[in-house]
């Protein structure tokens, strides 16, 4: 995969604007809706695209945005860490997510 030059923010409000409204927050090994405070389990959640980051003033600082879809039909967003400063249990959560639950345009196997 190429690396991304747009930032982050960018590709969140393209999302938003195509109604990936809804903002998800990695809690107690769950991804939490901060609205409903639902706390959904990796196969309740579908990837629909990520958009890969490198900190151009410094490479540790990376980032994955996906674009998630849930069992219930909300969409979102949601911006995790890897690399050097990763938080592994979050990590873990997005590799638990089956591989079936990826959209082919997501690139599963960039990520793992």
């Amino acid at each position: 995969m190429k690396k991304e030059q747009k930032h982050e923010t960018d590709y969140i409000k393209k999302y938003q604007d195509e109604g990936y409204m809804t903002n998800y927050l990695f809690e107690n090994g769950c991804l939490i809706d901060s609205e409903s405070k639902y706390a959904y389990k990796p196969d309740e959640i579908f990837i629909v695209a990520h958009h890969r980051y490198e900190g151009m003033s410094d490479p540790d600082d990376m980032s994955i945005l996906y674009i998630i879809e849930t069992k219930d039909q909300k969409k979102g967003t949601h911006l995790i860490g890897y690399g050097p400063t990763a938080d592994l249990e979050e990590a873990e959560f997005f590799k638990d997510i089956p591989k079936a639950n990826y959209s082919k345009n997501a690139d599963i196997n960039e990520l793992t």
